[in-house]
């Protein structure tokens, strides 16, 4: 199977004639196998596909868009990249219901870190698409989503959203700021913090599983 994007699947251990799917978006820097390491643990009826990022890094290390430098060393991303990316998933998706028993009406993303930002945007974008998101150890940058996202309508779409309060990559107050702006668009939010760093703790995985059910 010739997909946009590389993936690797764990087929649902209930087979209904259509299953729901969760599509894994790792950070940036990772690949397709990081968090499909926790498949496993996943709800028995998903789809469970982990997608690997379009941008080579160095071996077995991806991103689904360029962070750069200035030269007072401030990061910031390439946004173009981004949204490329946004459509390039939108695309996927529209693949992986074509070809495996997928109910489009129930698409879950689950995204870490620039994985989770593009979560964000995607479902912004296209919430006919997208059902849910657990968007974990990222932010929400309103310029990766397509203009005039704001006419969308969101009724259907519900957004689970962690954080480690010690996290010294993406700093929590950035993250802090995605709920308050997705409630004002009339997303239903969950937004959840953990005592740790840049990473998901056993609650956090916990916590999510559950929202799923």
């Amino acid at each position: 199977m010739n997909l946009s994007l590389h993936h690797l699947v764990r087929e649902p251990k209930i087979k209904l004639e259509k299953n729901p799917l969760l599509l894994l978006l790792h950070g940036y820097g990772s690949n397709e196998e990081d968090l499909f390491s926790f498949a496993s643990e996943l709800p028995d009826e998903y789809y469970v596909i982990s997608a690997r990022a379009p941008y080579d890094l160095m071996y077995g290390s991806y991103a689904w868009y360029a962070i750069n430098f200035d030269a007072d060393e401030n990061k910031f991303s390439d946004v173009a990249q981004a949204q490329q990316s946004r459509d390039l998933i939108a695309t996927f998706i529209d693949e992986l219901v074509a070809n495996y028993a997928i109910d489009a009406t129930n698409v879950t993303l689950v995204g870490f870190s620039q994985g989770c930002i593009l979560s964000y945007a995607i479902a912004l974008s296209y919430p006919e698409k997208i059902q849910r998101v657990v968007a974990m150890s990222g932010y929400l940058n309103i310029e990766m989503a397509k203009l005039g996202y704001e006419k969308n309508n969101f009724t259907t779409l519900k957004i689970f959203s962690s954080h480690g309060s010690v996290d010294q990559v993406v700093p929590v107050e950035w993250a802090r700021k995605a709920a308050p702006a997705l409630k004002e668009l009339g997303i239903d939010v969950v937004y959840k913090e953990y005592p740790i760093g840049h990473g998901i703790s056993p609650q956090n995985f916990y916590d999510f599983k559950n929202w799923l059910k």
